[in-house]
């Protein structure tokens, strides 16, 4: 986006807090979102956004009108409506255009997608690296960690999902290569290494080695035990609380060993927050 653009958006419209209700999103807020001008400020704003219609204005935005029917065509035919299936079905139309570009001119327009100023965009841009079979799972953790530590919530999220399945197939390897990431300064990157390997989640396919073996990802868990950051333990707590639908003992046993080790507060927190499900189950 650039300058004038940016100015001929209101002080109001910037500083908004978002509707609670699709219906209620001004009209002039979804047209600047719909058109990739304006960043989506809470899950409501998130989830109205229709992908293909701003997939339409990003690639004539791009000067690729001559991809706009064919690429919509496609998308249509999938039937995809969701937006957890369109989103990755965009990004796969974004992978089958760089395959018939030059290294070149697909690196500009990727780039170009992963700092655009739609988060909606830039979520595209974060599942074109999940989905790139070519890449090693070292290269695609590498490649989504601007994704991970992205200012936006909908983009943190999209990140740790577009990799979850790469995650999964080399689960050891993953928790290897991620163990830098519990002892980065950000925020963001810590609880990117814990929410990507939760052995449930949400929107996204179970782990099963991690359901039947939780203690495989102890490495990173006993790293933000007491993480001061009250992001980071959210997140740890509803992954040991994923844990504990499965291994309902192992949980116990780690929260014990934890309160043990780290009387603090946060690691109260966390413990307390992983054992939600084990106090509320039925006797």
């Amino acid at each position: 986006m650039n300058d004038k653009q940016e100015l001929s958006v209101s002080d109001a419209i910037l500083s908004r807090k978002g509707a609670r209700k699709v219906a209620d999103i001004p009209s002039e807020v979804m047209s600047l979102l719909q058109k990739g001008q304006l960043q989506t400020v809470n899950l409501t704003e998130w989830l109205a956004v229709d992908h293909i219609t701003l997939l339409q204005h990003i690639l004539v935005e791009f000067g690729l009108h001559q991809e706009v029917n064919p690429m919509i065509q496609r998308l249509h035919l999938t039937n995809e409506t969701k937006i957890m299936k369109i989103i990755p079905a965009i990004a796969r139309e974004w992978l089958g255009l760089f395959d018939r570009m030059s290294p070149q001119e697909s690196t500009q327009i990727f780039d170009s997608l992963a700092v655009h100023h739609s988060d909606s965009v830039r979520c595209w841009a974060a599942y074109v690296i999940g989905l790139d079979e070519r890449l090693s799972i070292e290269a695609k953790l590498t490649g989504i960690r601007p994704f991970a530590a992205d200012a936006h919530f909908g983009v943190r999220e999209i990140s740790w999902m577009a990799l979850r399945e790469s995650i999964s197939k080399e689960l050891e390897k993953s928790i290897a290569l991620m163990t830098d990431w519990v002892h980065d300064q950000d925020t963001n990157i810590r609880r990117f290494a814990i929410e990507s390997t939760r052995p449930q989640g949400v929107w996204a396919k179970h782990i099963h080695e991690l359901k039947a073996n939780p203690g495989m990802a102890l490495s990173l868990l006993e790293v933000v035990k007491s993480d001061p950051a009250k992001y980071v333990q959210d997140s740890v707590g509803n992954w040991l609380n994923d844990a504990s639908k499965t291994n309902p003992e192992w949980v116990i046993q780690t929260c014990d060993q934890w309160l043990k080790a780290s009387a603090t507060k946060e690691t109260q927190r966390i413990v307390t927050k992983a054992q939600r499900s084990l106090v509320n189950k039925p006797k």
